[in-house]
């Protein structure tokens, strides 16, 4: 049996249909009437697969809400399999999903031995992605330029020490992959990587997610649940995007650091903890030190030892290594052997400026793959944009790039105050987050 399936779907006569049916393949079968707490689930449950639906509003039949939670589901669990399950007339829109990353699709009605057997197969693929890429024949790709050479030397003299870590880089030049591969050099390597995105984590969630908490410490404690602090005992901690960490919870966090013991929500006692510490950020800490937003003991503490991922456009000579890898990658996965960059194509991506880095480029050679026709990917199946505030180019003219432009202008505005934009915007700062991450700003 599989351990545990997420079910979104609005009806609550399907999810009671699909409990049933389901409870004989998963251990867990977790029914959501709602998207709104489902990455939270993901985060508390573990799932091994989410069977998604594609609408949740009475009235509203795009799919658009669908695509929307597969999105934020790809951006805080990437390897996640995600199977859609729609009616007929949505098949357009749910060959658009696996485009965005969803693992397949399920149409209503649906035959019972064929959703399942969607649903053991994207856990299957998964499960044997995840195998390769902790294989020693796969480790993260390094390219040759001297600025990585040099960042490789070092980790490869840090990795098997206990120094705390603190990366920092522009978004999307791969500070979580860093984390990833300093832990797989590591003595710690088969011990757990714990991942917790600071800036998605409201306030209120903050101390249960990291320390965890008993039962009865508040409504919806029903049993006694371990932080992702405790959950990394004997392995890495990686705390993503610590430059969020809101300055109350700063102390917090330094108290676990250097006492290495936490304290369930609810509960008096300390409990020790054995765990190695790895940050990353794209904000300029010491900058914060100096304005009062960030602790200087903290600051201290995270930085032993730091590491510093120059952009994409400061190091032109790996754009087109990189492109070459992603382009075997999306290739395979697409059905599509063969594939190869015309030289015009190659000469606009070197010329290109990736403000989005590591992370633009690899869209952009998946879409080019999806949309291309023959075997060579041209120029013009390159879809690149350079964001307004960058560079004289013409107003946007999507709603989406309208909304990206308006959140830069703001942080501008604002200084770079998160809290701040998230007012001005009215909206809240973890959609702000996602957003932001969404964007590539």
């Amino acid at each position: 049996m599989l351990n545990t399936i997420i079910i979104v779907d609005d009806n609550r006569n399907v999810l009671a249909a699909l409990k049933l049916l389901l409870e004989r393949e998963f251990r867990q079968v977790v029914a959501l009437p709602s998207p709104n707490t489902l990455l939270r689930q993901i985060d508390q449950c573990r799932p091994d697969v989410v069977l998604l639906d594609m609408n949740f509003s009475a009235g509203l039949n795009t799919g658009n809400e669908g695509l929307f939670w597969l999105r934020e589901i790809k951006a805080h669990h990437p390897t996640l399999p995600v199977v859609l399950f729609t009616a007929y007339a949505d098949i357009e829109l749910a060959v658009a999903g696996m485009k965005e990353g969803a693992a397949d699709f399920v149409v209503k009605p649906w035959d019972n031995d064929r959703l399942i057997a969607a649903l053991t197969r994207a856990c299957k693929s998964e499960k044997e992605t995840a195998k390769r890429s902790t294989t020693p024949d796969s480790p993260l790709f390094w390219s040759d330029s001297p600025a990585m050479r040099d960042l490789r030397l070092m980790v490869e003299k840090i990795a098997s020490t206990d120094a705390a870590i603190l990366i920092t880089g522009e978004n999307g030049t791969g500070k979580t992959l860093l984390a990833k591969e300093i832990h797989r050099l590591s003595a710690r390597s088969d011990k757990p990587f714990m991942t917790v995105d600071l800036g998605a984590l409201t306030e209120t969630l903050f101390e249960s997610e990291l320390f965890g908490h008993v039962k009865g410490a508040f409504t919806d404690a029903k049993t006694d649940r371990a932080g992702k602090i405790e959950e990394a005992a004997g392995g890495t901690l990686f705390l993503d995007e610590i430059g969020n960490l809101a300055f109350p919870q700063q102390a917090k966090l330094l108290t676990v650091i250097q006492q290495r013991t936490v304290t369930r929500v609810g509960s008096n006692k300390a409990l020790p903890v054995d765990f190695r510490l790895i940050c990353a950020t794209n904000q300029k800490l010491d900058e914060k030190v100096l304005r009062g937003e960030f602790r200087e003991d903290l600051y201290y503490r995270v930085n032993t030892i730091h590491l510093e991922i120059p952009p994409l456009r400061k190091r032109p000579d790996d754009i087109l290594p990189f492109a070459e890898r992603f382009l075997t990658v999306f290739a395979e996965k697409y059905h599509k052997s063969g594939l190869k960059l015309s030289p015009e194509a190659a000469r606009k991506l070197t010329n290109h400026p990736w403000y989005g880095n590591i992370r633009e480029l690899e869209h952009a050679v998946e879409k080019a793959v999806i949309i291309a026709d023959g075997n060579t990917l041209l120029a013009g199946d390159f879809q690149l944009t350079v964001p307004a505030q960058r560079t004289d180019t013409p107003e946007a003219t999507t709603l989406e790039e309208m909304e990206a432009e308006m959140i830069r202008k703001c942080v501008a505005k604002c200084g770079g105050n998160l809290t701040a934009v998230a007012t001005t915007l009215g909206i809240t700062r973890q959609t702000l987050y996602n957003k932001m991450k969404k964007y590539g700003i």
